[in-house]
């Protein structure tokens, strides 16, 4: 899952970057929210999260400007404004969720997990594809004969990403997204690699069936 944060305090960014590449997640950083709609629009992302002190366009105009364009991408601010017309405001605008300053990363990640798979056409914490059980707050999985499947973060990301369009076809372009950030590269045969290697470790239990010309689509097998 790919994450884009907008926050001009270096240290604070530097540590949610930390905290949710931990978690899973490919994590972008900007500064100033005056390149995030254009990001936004070059790239995939799973959910935005904005500091509303930005310098210059502050948070609040970002996601008025994200709203009024039909975005329907999850916005969490996270900011040290406490007040009620603070959250009240940003939430009127259109934001998702708010979380004030200081806050502890559990908790972050677990709403970040949670405007996902609002998002998605999961509604719960644990999917159920064919035999297979997709723990995503707990980021294992479960083969049929109850065994924790061992997959590299590579092939988790690829798997969760999947699971939370259970039926529907992924792009190997939105993949490659889910799996790097924008200062990084992988090929398109390196996608093909890491989903051979999850489907052989996905056994009998589920499918990640290629659909040519389109992606890939995980299903019961």
């Amino acid at each position: 899952m790919r994450i884009l944060l907008v926050e001009d305090d270096p240290l604070v960014s530097d540590a949610i970057a930390r905290g949710l590449s931990t978690e899973g997640y490919v994590v972008d950083a900007l500064d100033r929210a005056e390149g995030a709609p254009a990001q936004l629009a070059a790239s995939h992302y799973d959910l935005a999260i904005v500091d509303l002190g930005l310098p210059g366009m502050n948070g609040f105009e970002l996601v008025r400007r994200l709203r009024g364009a039909g975005s329907p991408l999850p916005l969490l601010i996270v900011t040290a404004r406490d007040g009620l017309d603070d959250r009240v405001g940003a939430l009127d605008l259109g934001a998702d969720d708010y979380l004030t300053k200081p806050f502890a990363l559990p908790e972050l990640a677990a709403r970040c997990r949670a405007l996902i798979r609002r998002a998605s056409v999961a509604g719960a914490s644990e999917l159920s594809i064919g035999a297979l059980r997709v723990d995503l707050a707990g980021k294992r999985v479960l083969g049929g004969d109850g065994r924790a499947l061992d997959l590299t973060r590579r092939e988790w990301s690829i798997l969760e990403c999947l699971s939370l369009h259970s039926g529907r076809v992924v792009s190997k372009e939105r993949l490659m997204q889910a799996i790097v950030g924008w200062d990084e590269e992988i090929s398109g045969n390196a996608i093909e690699v890491h989903v051979s290697r999850l489907r052989a470790k996905l056994g009998d239990d589920a499918t990640v069936r290629s659909v040519r010309g389109l992606g890939y689509r995980l299903e019961d097998a």
